[in-house]
């Protein structure tokens, strides 16, 4: 008989916190480009490659949740200064990413304004399980 495991429990915690305002489509597109950043930041959240039972492989996905979350614009913010204050791995989308097209525009548009001063839609981050929680403090679940 095989044995029920016990529920597994990461010690960090991958978030992403999305301004409450944009559109769907928007949510979408955000989120997909923040967590894009993460695997090959850190590795360790990566699990190994699937594959079915006809042996089709499949890409390794994190091997983790991915908590998604919304709030404030100001909210945003505030999570971006704690999270880099605190050293956490962190991907960030702003306002102007919608209007370019590539990774070179997108990374000019970011360098171009200050950390305090980015128009952030969406912020991406991984580390300890406690200091993530305290950085997004304040966000709801998205529905």
């Amino acid at each position: 008989m095989e044995q029920e495991s016990a529920p597994v429990r990461f010690d960090t915690k991958i978030a992403v916190l999305l301004r409450e305002d944009l559109a769907v489509w928007q949510r979408l597109n955000v989120t997909a480009f923040l967590v894009s950043g993460i695997g090959p930041a850190e590795p360790e959240v990566v699990g190994e490659p699937y594959a079915d039972a006809d042996g089709v492989g499949y890409l390794a996905m994190f091997r983790q949740p991915v908590m998604v979350l919304e709030g404030p614009g100001e909210l945003l913010g505030a999570a971006r200064a704690k999270a880099a204050k605190r050293g956490l791995a962190l991907s960030v989308f702003t306002a102007e990413l919608f209007a370019t097209g590539n990774d070179r525009d997108n990374r000019a548009a970011v360098a171009a304004v200050a950390s305090d001063e980015l128009d952030l839609v969406g912020v991406g981050i991984h580390g300890p399980r406690n200091a993530v929680d305290r950085v997004v403090k304040g966000a709801r679940m998205h529905p």
